[in-house]
């Protein structure tokens, strides 16, 4: 026969088993020995008793974190940059934005740093990431013979910058989470070049910049204001970008109009032009 004692032992550590939260335990405390039995029977088998857990078992690993926000970061690289140059030294090195890596060049600006005049355009296209510079290409050259005709020039009184640094694949347009990566870097670009007249290039830059649904064409040649935090209201007019021209050259005359608005503000404001054309 079975022993009181060991039935007794084995209710006890089913006890413990349960107080230590391991519910399939709790079975055994019902669990009765067999009666007396022949010496030719097969004695009764007590239940597995379950194992206890391995407490000497390392820790799960927690899951990996991704180290650093690249909007984050940008702001916080933007905020050092003391000057222009500075600033865009730090462009050129920021790998946050994943358009780097298929563009040839870092494009970030172009034209006088103390100008009063400050243009910007979407992103660079094919021609600008080959050479680095804003505004080269076809539709750049025939921006800069805008500004010439009103005694205007990136030689000496325009900043040429975009809202992107990095050419898009097939010059898509800019995802929103893009233009939130690359956006510290314009804001500060405005905070160290304080112009005195913003011209925006296009719906895409004009929306962006003036956070406008209206169309480009009830926008341009319009005198509107750019707002940003610390900063007192810029001036700032929209324009036709120089490639719909190029595609559209039956609007040059509204932007011929665009561009003596242009002209009549800078000499309200006190910006002085070179000879016009």
């Amino acid at each position: 026969m079975t022993h009181p004692q060991s039935s007794l032992a084995l209710r006890a550590l089913a006890d413990f088993w349960v107080d230590m939260g391991l519910e399939e335990a709790r079975s055994l405390r019902t669990w009765r020995p067999a009666g007396a039995v022949s010496r030719d029977a097969t004695p009764a088998r007590a239940p597995a008793i379950p194992r206890a857990p391995d407490l000497s078992a390392p820790p799960r690993a927690a899951p990996r974190r991704i180290n650093g926000n690249p909007i984050t970061e940008a702001r916080r690289l933007a905020a050092q940059a003391g000057s222009l140059a500075e600033l865009r030294a730090i462009v050129e090195q920021y790998d946050g934005c994943p358009l780097k890596k298929a563009a040839k060049t870092t494009v970030v600006c172009d034209g006088a740093f103390d100008a009063d005049v400050m243009i910007v355009g979407e992103a660079p296209g094919a021609e600008e990431d080959a050479r680095g510079l804003p505004f080269v290409g076809r539709a750049g050259q025939l921006l800069d013979r805008m500004l010439e005709a009103i005694g205007l020039s990136r030689k000496t009184n325009v900043y040429i910058t975009n809202l992107i640094y990095w050419r898009p694949p097939g010059n898509r347009d800019p995802s929103p989470v893009e233009m939130q990566m690359c956006e510290p870097f314009l804001q500060r670009q405005i905070e160290l070049k304080k112009p005195r007249l913003l011209l925006t290039a296009g719906k895409f830059a004009t929306s962006a910049m003036l956070n406008k649904d209206d169309g480009i064409m009830k926008l341009r040649g319009r005198k509107l204001s750019y707002t940003q935090e610390g900063l007192a209201p810029i001036p700032c007019v929209p324009m036709l970008h120089p490639a719909y021209l190029l595609r559209r050259a039956e609007d040059k005359a509204k932007a011929w109009d665009d561009l003596r608005a242009i002209a009549k503000l800078c000499d309200d404001l006190g910006i002085t032009r070179g000879p016009a054309l």
